[in-house]
Parts: structure tokens; C-alpha cells; sequence
């Protein structure tokens, strides 16, 4: 039996392990003022983020690419408000604590690496994650399989050695583009039905590396 050291539990971070709904719109929203663009609701930005073929670019923004003053601006308000406007989710860090013990732990995030620092620094947990992999390391977000092969070679494991988590289409395509198991989450307490929850993530993880053992 392989232990479970040399398998990786690879995660998604907006969305999947921190309510960053609120900072996330109102950097873009900041980017938007700027450009004379009116402001867009919560529930606008955060159904076209998760869209699997949404051009940011020109929906957000209504241009034809986003040039580098756009990302400026944007990483400027939320470096400087995500501490007050991010919500790591109920569980998650009693969960990161458990599967830290057994598994190599990554991030796989379509946010820029500057963002992803000081958001998991803000939630004092970047400590449980041996990798960080974002949008500046690849250039190739979600739905490319990239970030998520980036993630395999700095472990040196093959696709059947890690699960990938994720709460949108656009991480499940990406999972499956590396032919890698998705497992997808909703962690946020306010859904109803029947969803993944911090506190079971752990035996449907076992459960899958049982069965590819």
C-alpha cells in the first residue's frame, strides 16, 4: 500500500475554501469605477467568475484584454481590504489541520499569486499547504489542465495519486482534462440540499484512494 504521504489533495481556494465573494467584487468593481463602468452586484460577478467560457476581460471590463494597470488596480484594493472582506468557511481549517497529517496539501487557484498569498495569510492558513500554484505561475487558468499538472510535477506524482476540490464547471473540466478524481464542495453553511461538508471530506477522499490502491 502507498502511504498517504505520497498522495496530494489539490484545492481551489475562492469559492471552495474562503467566502471571497465580497472582496472580489468590489476590486472589480474598483477596476470599473476607473474605467467609467458602472457597478456590478455580487451575484452578477460571482455567476460570470464561475461561468466555464466567460471573457473577464470583456465582461467585467469591456475590453479587449486586461493590460497590466487593470491588474494594478485590482490587486491594489484587495491587498488592502481583503483582510476585512474575506470569510474562511465554517470547518475548513479543522479540516486542513487533518488532512495535513497524511496528505501533501496544494492550492490551485485561477487567483493572481499576490492575491493568493495575502488571502491565505489573512486566514492564517497558508501554513497547511506544501504548493501554491495560481495564475502568474502557468498563465493558462482553469479550465486548463496546466495548473493542475504543475501542481503533480512539483510533487512528482502521477494524476491517480491526487484528488482535485472545487466548487465550479470550470474546476471539474480542468480535473478531468488531468485526469484527475473531483471531488465537488460546497462548504458555504447557508446551502441547502445535500453537499460535501468540511467534516465528511476526509472519507470520500480515503474512500477514493482505497479504491485506486
Amino acid at each position: 500500500m502507498i502511504e498517504s504521504k505520497n498522495r496530494a489533495i489539490i484545492f481551489d481556494m475562492d469559492g471552495t475554501l474562503v467566502d471571497s465573494s465580497l472582496v472580489l467584487t468590489n476590486a472589480i468593481n474598483y477596476v470599473r469605477e476607473r474605467l467609467n463602468l458602472p457597478p456590478l452586484s455580487k451575484e452578477v460577478v460571482i455567476e460570470n467568475i464561475n461561468t466555464l467560457n466567460s471573457n473577464f476581460a470583456k465582461f467585467f471590463y469591456n475590453l479587449e484584454r486586461i493590460e497590466p494597470i487593470h491588474e494594478k488596480w485590482f490587486k491594489e484594493y484587495y491587498i488592502n481590504f481583503s483582510k476585512d472582506e474575506l470569510k474562511l468557511y465554517s470547518g475548513v481549517e479543522e479540516m486542513l489541520k487533518s488532512l495535513k497529517r497524511d496528505y501533501k496539501l496544494a492550492i490551485a487557484t485561477n487567483s493572481y499569486r499576490d492575491s493568493t498569498f495575502k488571502t491565505l495569510e489573512s486566514l492564517d492558513i497558508l501554513d497547511y499547504f506544501d504548493e501554491v500554484v495560481s495564475f502568474d505561475d502557468v498563465k493558462e487558468p482553469k479550465p486548463s489542465a496546466k495548473m493542475l499538472y504543475e501542481v503533480l510535477n512539483r510533487f512528482n506524482l502521477k494524476s491517480k495519486d491526487a484528488i482535485f476540490i472545487g466548487d465550479s464547471k470550470r474546476d471539474e473540466v480542468a480535473s478531468k482534462r488531468a485526469n484527475i478524481e473531483f471531488i465537488k464542495v460546497a462548504f458555504n453553511s447557508s446551502l441547502n440540499g445535500s453537499v460535501t461538508k468540511p467534516s465528511n471530506l476526509r472519507l470520500k477522499i480515503e474512500e477514493y484512494f482505497c479504491i485506486i490502491q
